[in-house]
C-alpha cells in the first residue's frame, strides 16, 4: 500500500510538472475520443466528463423520458460514460431504469447510486429497490450520500462490494462543513471514490482535500461544477473573456470545467443538464488544450471580480 501511494504521489507530481494533467486520450478511426483517467489501483479508466442526473430524472414525470435519453446519448456519443444518480422517486427511477436498459446504453454507462437512509435495513432496502428499478444486479459505484449514517451504511457498502453487488464504493460531500468528518473517516477507511464539490467558484477542496485524496490513491468525482446553477446566475449576461479562446473555451460552463480538469487528482467531473446540446458543450471542455497554472490564476481573478 505504501509503495502504491508513493507511486501515485510521484505520478501526480510528474503530471503537474509537465502540464498534461494525467489525461490519456484514445483515438479511434482517426477521431479524438474524450480523455480518460485511471481509477487508482486498477486498470480501469473513466472519461473525465460525466452527468449528474438529478435534474433530468426529476423531470421525467412532467416531460417524459425523451430529455434524459437524449442527454445520455449525447454523453455517450461524445465519449462519456459516468452517470451519477440519487434515488428519490420510484416512478421516475423506474422510468430511468428503462432508459439505461436500452441496448445502446446498457453497457455504455458507468452507473452510480447513493444511499441516504438511516439504519441498516433501510439502507439495504433502498439499495435493493435501486437494483430492481435500474434493472442492474451490479451497480458500478455505490456511495454514502453526504456521510449519512456513515458507520452503518459503510458496513452495508463493504458487504455489497464483497458480494459483487457493487463494483466500487465511496462517499459524497457537497459542502466544506463535511470536510472535517470526511478527514476523520479517511483515517480509518479507504473508499474507492470520494465525490466532492469543486469549481472555479468553490475552491475550498483544491489545497486541502484533493492532495489528500491523491496521497491516499482515491478516485475523485467532482460535483457542483456550476454550483447547482448559481454560477450562471452570478455571471448573468457577461461574455466569456476573449483570452479564454486561447485554450478552446467557448462558454462559461466550459470556463469552470477547464479550470477543474487540469487538477491531476480529479478523475471525473459531473455536469448536470437536461439539454443534449448543453451535454455536448460540456463534453467538449475535455478536448483540446487545458489552461496552465498562470492561465488558471487569471481565470480565478476574473471570476473573483464578478
Amino acid at each position: 500500500m505504501k509503495a502504491e501511494t508513493t507511486s501515485r504521489r510521484a505520478f501526480l507530481a510528474l503530471m503537474s510538472a509537465v502540464g498534461v494533467s494525467g489525461l490519456a486520450t484514445d483515438r479511434v478511426v482517426g477521431q479524438e475520443r474524450m480523455p480518460t483517467r485511471q481509477i487508482p489501483g486498477t486498470s480501469e479508466y473513466l472519461p473525465v466528463i460525466g452527468l449528474g442526473s438529478s435534474k433530468p430524472v426529476s423531470q421525467i414525470a412532467e416531460k417524459g423520458t425523451g430529455p434524459i435519453t437524449d442527454v445520455l446519448r449525447a454523453l455517450v456519443a461524445n465519449g462519456g460514460s459516468v452517470v451519477d444518480t440519487w434515488p428519490r422517486n420510484p416512478g421516475n427511477d423506474a422510468a430511468f431504469g428503462e432508459v439505461i436498459a436500452e441496448a445502446d446504453l446498457r453497457d455504455a454507462l458507468f452507473v452510480t447510486t447513493k444511499i441516504d437512509q438511516i439504519g441498516k435495513e433501510a439502507g439495504i432496502e433502498q439499495f435493493r429497490q435501486t437494483q430492481r428499478l435500474y434493472q442492474r444486479e451490479t451497480l458500478d459505484l455505490v456511495q454514502v450520500f453526504s456521510l449519512t449514517d456513515l458507520g452503518t451504511q459503510w458496513r452495508n457498502l463493504k458487504d455489497w462490494k464483497s458480494t459483487g453487488a457493487a463494483r466500487y464504493i465511496g462517499v459524497t460531500v457537497a459542502n466544506e462543513e463535511l470536510y472535517v468528518p470526511l478527514e476523520r473517516f479517511l483515517k480509518r477507511e479507504k473508499p474507492d471514490f470520494v465525490q466532492i464539490n469543486y469549481s472555479i467558484t468553490e475552491r475550498g477542496a483544491e489545497d486541502r482535500m484533493l492532495p489528500l485524496f491523491a496521497d491516499l490513491g482515491i478516485a475523485v468525482i467532482v460535483n457542483r461544477p456550476f454550483m447547482n446553477g448559481a454560477y450562471f446566475e452570478r455571471l448573468g449576461a457577461r461574455p466569456v473573456p476573449g483570452w479564454a479562446a486561447e485554450f478552446g473555451c467557448e462558454s462559461w460552463a466550459q470556463f469552470s470545467l477547464k479550470y477543474i480538469l487540469p487538477h491531476p487528482a480529479v478523475t471525473c467531473v459531473l455536469t448536470e443538464t437536461s439539454s443534449a446540446r448543453h451535454m455536448e458543450e460540456n463534453a467538449r471542455a475535455a478536448f483540446g488544450r487545458l489552461p496552465d497554472d498562470a492561465e488558471r490564476k487569471r481565470m480565478t481573478v476574473a471570476i473573483d471580480q464578478v
